[in-house]
């Protein structure tokens, strides 16, 4: 087979093994599982040939007129470059991994057949996002993700949590993509094309005649999906979900397509330097603010979910200096160690009953209960953390490096400025990151008190994929002298003053974290359990336990509690109780959106019914009025009927009288 054939293949798959597994689910039982993990397994193998053969060399380039439409074409088109052949490979490895733990963790859910195929259906819409050559059939699979992730989001439907989030990030997600829509259609008429060739051929000759608007435009969308401050807040909610849908959200779908539509469409933004700059700033909002607030969150895959903000902040920073090498190469061994942390997570869940990090942190020898899950997610916190040599540490390097050398003016690919404000809120997430690294790390396996709960050994299923997945999570930063082939030949080697200063501050946060953790923890050892009180402010993360008919084991009064033995409680101060809420930003959304519009609404619902129905049963009334007063008439009798009818003669004749005599 050509390439070509093959590439055809790879999101091709997955769709039809979703559609099988709809048609057959309820019919045919035993072949749900095969049609999960198969098809996209199968497209794995086909994504890794589709690699081998492009090499990193000429993109393979090919197109078909989709429909004809008069002015500008819509076609069928396949553009595969370096990075686009090894993001392909990264949703493979992780939609395979996601769908064989799931056999496992939903083995018991009634709804696993409509789930597995919903997971097929997101994976293949994702591989269509990268391999497309077109805009307009890329916002097809950008869409279907949007869809696919309301439904996966709010799988545990029977819980209001669940509702509640499937929704918010439908709906904060589909507010950036209006003007995503709009910036990608003024993007194609400057262009006159949507085919991606040709809108970066228009960019090079000078041809954009609006760049900063189509980049602010496509910037907003990009905010939504890839959970970029200011519309970040949908991402934390969304762990309301299954934990195997978290990881495929966070590490190969969804919020990564922001970042891939960006370092695909980089030129168009490099055209504005205010949209870079933009960028810069929401980038650095985003890794800092998320980084304080994933430092004081109790539930564990909320931590996880602050964690994937950050991580996509430095994604979206290398970008902001120019350098989509670096982004893509942090966005693919970030990939891989947040895919294992969520995994991971859902293993700890499952065998504590729990997801707080304060009732965990009462639990002795959990690490006992789940020993797969403690040395992998030991390696994923490490490579988030950004310790050499572990994977984290490679690619967020190669992010600073980056940004360093455009704040110091070695390359002019984005503005100086864009350059600073990356290399500082870089550094300061660096630091931020070690500490809840190993935050949730302490509170998760070096808890003190009752013995953890023996709820069994996991599946085989749920563990083994642990473990494929801490291979790349600990040497897939070693390649970063192979890839700036594919990268388009940016150099991804380390630099010393970057490498130095982040490492020395991950060191940094790691320790002094460790310290509060032993001052916070002799301080509980003093305090009754049954006298903590409960957090005001705290999340009743159980949602998922309940689902998964798990339930949390009884310790004291204290389900959700504000634990002194929290470090990030100690580290933040009186910030802590403002990062736990996501610096109220979901109540700011409230005061200037959410009233607003339920104020018109309301308006709008009086003047329907108070003035536009008045009309309607006036209108409904006078008919009816006159009805009435003829129905009255018609009573029945003949005689009344012939006496009218005498009546009405003689009327008639002495009118025609009188008009005769007077003429």
């Amino acid at each position: 087979m050509t390439t070509t054939t093959l590439a055809v293949l790879v999101p091709l798959l997955p769709f039809l093994g979703a559609v099988t597994g709809l048609l057959l689910g309820r019919t045919a039982p035993g072949f749900v599982r095969p049609l999960a993990v198969l098809p996209p397994l199968a497209s794995l193998v086909i994504a890794v040939l589709v690699a081998v053969r492009q090499g990193g060399d000429q993109a393979v380039s090919a197109a078909t007129e989709l429909t004809p439409t008069g002015s500008v074409p819509i076609e069928l088109a396949l553009y595969i470059d370096g990075f686009a052949a090894l993001v392909a490979v990264l949703v493979g490895v992780v939609a395979t991994c996601v769908q064989i733990y799931s056999t496992g963790y939903l083995r018991d859910d009634p709804r696993y057949p409509s789930y597995a195929a919903l997971v097929s259906l997101f994976t293949s819409a994702m591989l269509l996002v990268v391999y497309s050559g077109d805009l307009i059939v890329l916002l097809v699979g950008w869409e279907v993700m949007g869809i696919c992730s309301y439904f996966l989001v709010g799988h545990y439907w029977e819980t209001p949590e669940a509702r509640a989030a499937s929704i918010k990030a439908f709906l904060v997600t589909k507010l950036g993509d209006v003007p995503f829509l709009i910036g990608l259609f003024a993007l194609a008429t400057d262009a006159g094309s949507f085919r991606v060739t040709t809108v970066l051929g228009t960019v090079a000759s000078g041809g954009l005649h609006h760049p900063t608007l189509i980049a602010l435009l496509l910037l907003a969308g990009v905010a939504g999906k890839s959970a970029q401050f200011p519309l970040h807040t949908w991402l934390p909610d969304a762990m309301a979900g299954p934990t195997p849908v978290s990881a495929l959200i966070h590490a190969a779908t969804m919020v990564a397509a922001g970042v891939y539509f960006i370092a695909r469409l980089l030129p168009v933004f490099q055209a504005s330097s205010a949209a870079m700059t933009v960028l810069a700033v929401m980038a650095a909002v985003t890794m800092a603010g998320s980084a304080l607030a994933a430092l004081a969150q109790d539930d564990i895959k909320r931590v996880l979910a602050y964690s994937t903000i950050g991580q996509l902040g430095y994604m979206t920073g290398a970008l902001a200096v120019g350098d989509r090498g670096a982004a893509v190469f942090h966005l693919l061994a970030h990939g891989a160690f947040k895919a294992l942390l969520f995994l991971a997570a859902g293993v700890i869940i499952h065998a504590s009953g729990t997801n707080s990090l304060a009732v965990m942190s009462r639990m002795k020898d959990l690490r006992a209960r789940v020993p797969d899950a403690y040395w992998t997610m030991t390696v994923a916190l490490l490579a988030l953390a950004a310790i050499p040599p572990f994977s984290g540490f490679f690619s967020k390097e190669a992010v600073l490096g980056a940004a360093e050398h455009v704040a110091t003016g070695h390359t002019e690919h984005a503005p100086g400025a864009a350059g600073w404000i990356v290399l500082v809120a870089g550094l300061i997430t660096a630091v931020l990151t070690a500490a809840y690294a190993t935050r949730l790390w302490l509170l998760a396996f070096r808890g003190h008190g009752t013995e953890a709960p023996d709820h069994g050994r996991q599946p085989v299923t749920m563990t083994a994929v642990l473990w494929v997945l801490a291979v790349p999570s600990l040497a897939f930063g070693l390649l970063y002298g192979q890839l700036p082939d594919w990268f388009d030949g940016p150099d991804l080697t380390p630099v010393l003053t970057t490498s130095v200063l982040g490492t020395g501050l991950a060191l940094v946060g790691g320790l002094v974290t460790y310290g509060a953790w032993r001052q916070t923890t002799a301080l509980a050892a003093r305090v009754p359990l049954g006298a903590v009180a409960a957090h005001p402010d705290a999340d009743a993360g159980e949602v998922e336990a309940e689902a998964i008919a798990a339930h949390a084991p009884a310790f004291g009064d204290v389900a959700y509690a504000a634990d002194p033995a929290d470090p990030g409680r100690l580290l933040l101060g009186p910030l802590h109780r403002h990062a736990a809420v996501g610096f109220h930003l979901d109540a700011v959304y409230t005061v200037l959106f959410v009233r607003p519009v339920q104020a018109g609404a309301s308006l709008v619902r009086f003047l329907d019914r108070e003035v536009v129905d008045t009309y309607v049963r006036a209108a409904g009334a006078l008919p009816r009025w006159l009805g009435a007063a003829v129905r009255r008439a018609q009573t029945g009798n003949v005689q009344t009927y012939v006496s009218a009818l005498l009546a009405g003669t003689v009327v008639l004749v002495v009118a025609a009288l009188l008009v005769a005599t007077g003429a």
